[in-house]
């Protein structure tokens, strides 16, 4: 739950110093637990869980000081992790035939910091690019060109 609560203290501390004539956003990072089971991550998924519970609850107490809070889930993204024998037993799952790069899910963070996305608050957002969790081991992912 570290990971929940430095999260959740790093929020405070902004908003605390936080000048309320400026308009501002927080971006929490979740794992898409509520999307499909993550074995022998129990530890991990509460914290990220607890994350995106918070969301709503933290965006409404921050609204009225300017602060638009939201959650983003970045979905499988290959940080250099990934070996060839981990991406065939997972390919069938990913409609786009790859995982995600690192500037899929950034893009969408940084969005979600600008005026464009002003609008935009208490939300959990999967950014995904498709990844089906439930897909059987076997069934290629349909593809189109």
């Amino acid at each position: 739950m570290v990971d929940a609560r430095a999260s959740i203290m790093l929020a405070q501390a902004f908003a605390a110093h936080h000048d309320d004539s400026r308009r501002a956003s927080i971006v929490f990072l979740t794992s898409g637990q509520d999307l499909g089971p993550m074995p022998g991550e129990v530890a991990y998924a509460a914290a990220k869980a607890a994350l995106a519970g918070v969301t709503t609850t933290i965006a409404d107490q921050l609204a009225d000081r300017g602060v638009r809070v939201n959650t983003v889930n970045p979905g499988p993204v290959d940080t250099g992790y990934l070996t060839e024998e981990m991406w065939q037993a997972v390919e069938p799952m990913f409609p786009f035939g790859r995982y995600g790069d690192p500037d899929d899910p950034a893009r969408l963070i940084a969005w979600l910091t600008t005026e464009e996305a002003s609008w935009v608050t208490g939300q959990i957002i999967n950014t995904e690019g498709g990844f089906g969790r439930w897909r059987p081991r076997g069934v290629a992912p349909r593809r189109t060109n």
